[in-house]
């Protein structure tokens, strides 16, 4: 469950969680019905996400977090076949792709998961 803790508002109930390398590199690809995703990175220090959104058919929101879990940055429309690069470093990078998720934080709001 990701849980908006600056608005009190439920953003995904079920998510896949994405901590491994494999699991990572496959994403949300080849997933039919919308998923959410959550990727953790090394804890020790941020890292430059980039992404594609090849073999996914759906628009993606993307939300870029720090070691905190407060959110850093947003793309409202990462849409399919196209590249993403943040522009801030993060620890944590989550992929909305259920509407019911999506425009429900923004920067600065902090997260639970």
């Amino acid at each position: 469950m990701i849980k908006n803790i600056s608005t009190n508002q439920i953003i995904s109930k079920s998510e896949i969680d994405a901590s491994s390398f494999w699991r990572q590199t496959l994403g949300l690809m080849f997933h039919l019905k919308p998923r959410n995703l959550i990727m953790s990175f090394n804890q020790t220090k941020p890292r430059t996400i980039s992404l594609h959104n090849f073999f996914v058919i759906h628009n993606l929101e993307i939300i870029i977090l720090n070691k905190q879990k407060q959110v850093i940055e947003i793309n409202h429309s990462f849409k399919p076949f196209t590249f993403y690069k943040a522009k801030n470093k993060g620890h944590y990078c989550i992929e909305i792709a259920k509407q019911e998720s999506k425009k429900l934080c923004k920067i600065g709001d902090n997260l639970y998961f």
